[in-house]
């Protein structure tokens, strides 16, 4: 590990050298399963053909111009994606926190520009994770990455999750919108049920108040929609993107209706680096995969498959496995011991997992994974839960 990184990461001691379709190389040869996709950014794999041919040519052209020009990748990929969603405008950026970061701004802004400058604060969620700038952090709410870095961001309130008494009660007539994750992905994978979706949606059409979703995780593809708020049948009036926006190049972006967005005009919000034309070629071609006909029914036919096996392997190792979550192939595995032992027992296996809230491990494979690689996966996660057992029952006879 170098001396010259700062110690912000608890790095497994594994470099990658080449990936190829769900699997990673290191330089001596071994092979490990990607099964977390970059935590749910790799959505076509490693080197997929289209997306390295498109990026190689728009590289061999031009990376960068900044926002001072038109930029016609931009342009359609802000098209398309309006096309496929609810939204009548599009912002790009470069994470998903700074996509939530604009997304405050923009209902914030949208009240302002009504006459309602009060109206500014923001319902989020116990559980949830938004990001890790000042006010994405203090609208994430968790003790553990707040410590240290002073007085909170005001202007966010938190409620438990599905409790819908407490959300009312929450609302005030300073509320602005209220901001949730479908599923909450560093939160365990804690799905927010349809019928609740339904219930916030309604209450902010009560209310007044914007809903901005943070898809995040959950979109472009990876519960088996295009986004995870297709399955309730409603709409936000913002939504965040990134993760498997790139493929794996960081780009953020935010959907907003023509409404919600009414309050932004020139200089109200912008990026140096967001929207550039390398990034928006590889959100291009990540769309122009997703949205083949049949894709995303197969992505709903593996990851259904997927889950089945997984389940087997829970009623196979009740001791190891207490629960499995998710949607599409946004999976968790809630363990019945420390996750990081699930975790390095996986990888001794040579599979890669991402741990997450309530003792749980993220199983987030690639879009295009297989059958025949999910299978291999499957064996291997249950090689790993029958060492898991094994090293118990030897513990417990030393005792």
């Amino acid at each position: 590990m170098s001396e010259a990184l700062m110690s912000t990461y608890a790095r497994a001691d594994l470099a990658f050298e080449r990936g190829e379709g769900s699997y990673l190389y290191t330089a001596d040869g071994r092979r490990y399963l990607d099964f977390g996709s970059g935590i749910a950014v790799s959505a076509l794999g490693h080197s997929h053909p289209h997306l390295v041919k498109v990026i190689q040519e728009q590289a061999a052209k031009l990376w960068h111009t900044s926002n001072l020009y038109r930029i016609p990748e931009q342009e359609k990929l802000a098209e398309r994606l309006v096309a496929q969603s609810f939204a009548d405008k599009a912002f790009f950026c470069n994470s998903g926190a700074e996509a939530n970061e604009g997304a405050v701004k923009i209902a914030r802004k949208y009240w302002s520009s009504k006459g309602k400058p009060e109206k500014y604060r923001v319902i989020t969620f116990e559980g949830a994770f938004h990001g890790r700038t000042l006010a994405m952090l203090a609208a994430t709410n968790n003790k553990k990455y707040l410590d240290g870095f002073g007085p909170k961001v005001e202007g966010f309130d938190h409620v438990p999750l599905n409790d819908m008494a407490a959300l009312k009660a929450a609302i005030t007539p300073e509320t602005a919108a209220i901001m949730v994750e479908p599923i909450q992905g560093e939160g365990g994978i804690r799905a927010v049920p349809t019928e609740t979706l339904r219930a916030i949606r309604k209450l902010c059409d009560e209310h007044e108040l914007l809903l901005i979703l943070d898809e995040v995780q959950t979109g472009m593809g990876r519960t088996g929609k295009l986004f995870a708020y297709e399955w309730a049948g409603i709409t936000p009036d913002i939504m965040t993107l990134a993760k498997g926006l790139g493929g794996g190049f960081p780009v953020g972006a935010i959907l907003a209706t023509a409404e919600a967005a009414s309050g932004i005009a020139p200089g109200t919000h912008g990026t140096t680096f967001g929207g550039n034309v390398m990034a928006m070629a590889a959100g291009n071609a990540v769309l122009d995969i997703l949205l083949q006909p049949g894709f995303l029914d197969r992505v709903q036919k593996r990851s259904s498959y997927f889950r089945q096996q997984l389940a087997m392997l829970q009623d196979r190792y009740p001791d190891v496995i207490e629960e499995v979550r998710g949607q599409g192939f946004l999976l968790a595995v809630k363990t019945r011991l420390p996750n990081t032992d699930f975790q390095a027992a996986l990888r001794d296996e040579h599979v890669l997992g991402v741990t997450a809230g309530e003792n749980t491990v993220r199983l987030i494979p690639p879009l295009t994974t297989s059958e025949e690689d999910l299978a291999e996966g499957v064996k291997r996660i249950d090689a790993a839960c029958l060492r898991l057992r094994e090293a118990a029952k030897k513990a417990g006879a030393a005792k």
